[in-house]
């Protein structure tokens, strides 16, 4: 079977490169177009992501908050009020408050200042997000992080050394991340006192209380003691609290459904384009697949070869698709578009070629050779 569609494949290159390079512009769109909307989910969630997720496994917020991007301010007393719930072991206030940063050549930018308590700094940076400096030096006097990839924002190279004004006040980078991003602004952690300093806030505010979990209890069910307990907040499991603010973004920026349509699109043209170009080499074998059919080929046994042929030019077409999105992720790396494919993600655009390649001969070129009557290759 596979060495008669193999025959079938090498008689007619030119329509077989045509199917494959349609199966490949296809994929490499779609993967792209998933990549492009993973790297902005994992931004938009950047702030609970980038924090210190083994310790603060729950986020206290104001009540209506369903986006962590957008935080409204805390009385700070409510951080002894939670750790006095059952089960929290510890809890930290966190400040994330928008400010300017202008740098020595007089380009100012938006940030997101982000500040917790020393030593363990659980909203961030994650130490193995640290490519410069120690995490401990943020104590140092106006001590702050800048990120690596936020140099095309800053229009500057910001390194460790670099002095800067934040909203007008002296400030000094300490240390420097690599990927510590998010949806709101460029990120610049420092500690929680000198947050407030920074963004002009008084030293009774907060904007979430970030919670250690005791031994022996859940993540949820601490978060369902405080809700009950403390009214006016509304406390979060750190990885629902992401995956509320990467869909709350999503649905309302419309990010979702533009690049939505165009993978639908791309699944759609790639379906026609590839099943008539597999029709119009199905009926250039027209009298050969009689000529089975004459000699005893069932019906059956026509489908199967077919069905072999696209399953050849989907492994084929996936393997090149693949190699392309390989290269377009490690050729966008360097400029910060951080895109990365999971075994998953892979197993699901294979799902998806299977279904351009076979759905589309199944929907063209079968109903059409079977349809075929054997008697038809003897007629002039």
């Amino acid at each position: 079977m596979i060495k008669t569609a193999l025959r079938f494949i090498r008689y007619d290159r030119v329509k077989s490169l045509g199917v494959i390079i349609g199966i490949v512009v296809s994929i490499f769109l779609i993967g792209q177009q998933v990549g492009i909307l993973r790297f902005l989910q994992n931004l938009m969630g950047g702030l609970v992501a980038n924090s210190r997720t083994d310790l603060a496994q729950v986020w206290v917020v104001d009540k209506i908050t369903r986006n962590s991007n957008e935080l409204a301010f805390l009385d700070e007393s409510l951080v002894n009020e939670v750790r006095s719930v059952e089960g929290v072991e510890n809890a930290w206030g966190v400040i994330a408050a928008g400010a300017t940063a202008k740098f020595p050549n007089g380009k100012s930018s938006p940030v997101l200042l982000i500040g917790s308590e020393p030593p363990l700094f659980v909203a961030g940076p994650r130490p193995e997000k640290i490519t410069d400096g120690e995490l401990l030096s943020l104590i140092d006097d106006e001590a702050v992080s800048a990120e690596f990839f936020d140099r095309q924002t800053f229009d500057f190279p910001v390194a460790k050394g670099t002095r800067m004004e934040i909203n007008g006040k002296s400030a000094r980078v300490k240390v420097q991340t690599r990927d510590a991003r998010g949806f709101a602004g460029s990120f610049i952690y420092t500690t929680l006192t000198r947050a407030r300093f920074y963004a002009s806030l008084p030293g009774s505010v907060v904007n979430a209380v970030a919670v250690k979990v005791r031994k022996g209890f859940t993540p949820d069910q601490v978060a369902d003691k405080i809700n009950r307990i403390i009214p006016d907040v509304r406390a979060w499991n750190a990885e629902t609290l992401r995956k509320s603010t990467v869909s709350y973004i999503t649905l309302t920026s419309n990010i979702g459904t533009s690049i939505g349509s165009l993978v639908i699109f791309a699944v759609i043209s790639g379906f026609f384009i590839i099943g008539l170009t597999l029709y119009s080499a199905a009926v250039d074998h027209i009298r050969d697949y009689g000529t089975l059919k004459a000699i005893g080929a069932t019906n059956g046994y026509i489908t199967r070869l077919i069905l072999t042929q696209s399953f050849i030019f989907a492994v084929a077409g996936f393997m090149i698709a693949v190699f392309l999105l390989e290269g377009f992720r490690l050729g966008v790396s360097n400029s910060g578009l951080m895109i990365r494919y999971s075994v998953s993600e892979y197993i699901a655009l294979f799902t998806v070629t299977l279904f351009i390649s076979t759905g589309s001969s199944l929907f063209f070129s079968i109903r059409t050779i079977n349809k075929v009557e054997p008697a038809s290759v003897f007629r002039t």
